[in-house]
């Protein structure tokens, strides 16, 4: 893939030299305003992190849809969930680092995928989830008893297999059963940790039931976020439902070319298509988009799309949430091998000393409050854990409280041909 990046990035160097197209050549056809539209929303979903990050007040872009609408960051590991995986699931410092306990934490935080659900759990348990204490028919009777009081114990953000393959007729139940299968029985970490690559580690995954895909390249994401294994995350890729539905309001023709290609086109290429669009783009701290966030921001631009071009029809043709603001910030912690998480603590640093409340400074007429910079950063940091903790609280009592509506029937995916586009050949 990396040889075949490389002629690509050639050959569309020399197209845009050239109008004139080669008889016979094999060609990908765009829907150019659609495909712009990638790299634009890339690039304002970014700068609305920064902005909030920097604590800007609201509105923190222009444009109305993404004001209006939720939509995931630009990069996956940005996200309120993953920061949790990562920060409390998978790298807090009162948590086993034994692999065999990683591997588990991970894969029962992922199945559900909702913070609600894994704080109900260890709240019931008394104590932090382990080994020692999990037990799949006590974990089922919890997770039971929150969904007879009406609590969603599964996240809306993607359909999770609903089979019986365990034998049990609720999906939770075989959901943890398959982890008790895979953590306890078959010990999936021995084979993880001597897989010779990150596609490797997704076959791994895949061969399991209960996991299509979509899932198991998630998990294998997940795991690689640990110290358990440590794998380029451009070096594979595949799309989920969401990001096929963007390539194809993004392309008229892929000309038969997979949609891994596709994604890792735009992963090789994201400098020179931001550049070409005059789009000042914001990396990660100097983290380049990654090969999973190319392929989540073709589902992000689907979405995008459902409102800014709803003329493109597709199975899915509103954007089902509306942003809300949370009011607990996120302090940011990203994998430690990444190494930028010293750069993340400075700008949250700079952001920590804005939130300080004015009437700190001065106590009465007669003192002068005189702070260091390390002083007012503890200060600042006690408010913040406080106004977490209040928050905490207020999400316990509230948690499960929103049900997820039903989803409609998808429809077969129908794309409309956009006359007046211009061609981009990606492909020899």
């Amino acid at each position: 893939m990396r040889q075949l990046s490389h002629n690509l990035g050639s050959w569309i160097k020399n197209k845009f030299e050239t109008d004139d197209e080669k008889p016979g050549e094999q060609c990908m056809q765009v829907r150019q305003e659609i495909f712009d539209t990638y790299w634009r929303f890339t690039a304002m979903r970014q700068e609305v992190f920064f902005n909030k990050i920097n604590n800007l007040p609201p509105p923190w872009t222009s444009d109305p849809i993404i004001n209006t609408y939720k939509f995931c960051n630009a990069y996956r590991a940005s996200d309120r969930v993953s920061q949790y995986l990562i920060k409390n699931v998978i790298y807090d410092d009162k948590r086993s680092k034994n692999e065999e306990e990683v591997i588990l934490r991970v894969l029962l935080f992922k199945i559900f995928n909702k913070i609600e659900t894994w704080e109900y759990l260890e709240n019931k348990i008394g104590d932090y989830i382990a080994l020692s204490n999990f037990d799949s028919n006590a974990y089922s009777d919890i997770l039971q008893e929150a969904m007879n009081l009406g609590y969603v114990i599964y996240t809306s953000a993607y359909m999770s297999c609903a089979s019986k393959e365990f034998g049990y007729d609720k999906k939770h139940q075989n959901h943890l059963a398959l982890i008790d299968k895979m953590v306890v029985q078959c010990r999936v970490v021995n084979s993880i940790v001597k897989a010779k690559n990150f596609e490797g580690v997704f076959q791994i995954i895949q061969e399991y039931p209960l996991l299509g895909k979509f899932m198991a390249y998630q998990l294998a994401t997940d795991i690689n976020y640990s110290e358990i294994i440590n794998f380029d995350e451009n070096s594979f890729t595949i799309a989920g439902p969401g990001a096929e539905r963007g390539i194809s309001k993004c392309f008229l023709n892929t000309d038969g070319k997979t949609y891994t290609d596709i994604i890792h086109w735009m992963t090789e290429n994201q400098e020179k298509e931001f550049q070409r669009l005059g789009l000042n783009f914001q990396s990660l701290w100097g983290r380049p988009l990654q090969a999973i966030d190319c392929q989540n921001l073709f589902c992000e631009t689907d979405k995008y799309c459902r409102a800014a071009f709803p003329e493109l029809k597709s199975n899915r043709k509103k954007i089902k949430s509306k942003f809300t603001l949370t009011p607990q910030p996120i302090d940011y912690f990203y994998p430690p091998k990444w190494q930028i998480n010293e750069k993340v603590q400075e700008t949250l640093g700079q952001r920590l000393t804005q939130l300080v409340p004015a009437n700190l400074k001065q106590l009465n007429n007669d003192q002068q409050l005189s702070l260091e910079l390390d002083s007012t950063l503890k200060a600042t940091s006690l408010i913040t854990d406080n106004v977490s903790k209040l928050h905490k609280i207020y999400e316990q009592e509230s948690q499960f409280q929103q049900q997820s509506n039903n989803s409609k029937k998808s429809k077969t995916l129908q794309n409309t041909q956009i006359e007046k586009s211009q061609q981009l050949c990606l492909f020899e």
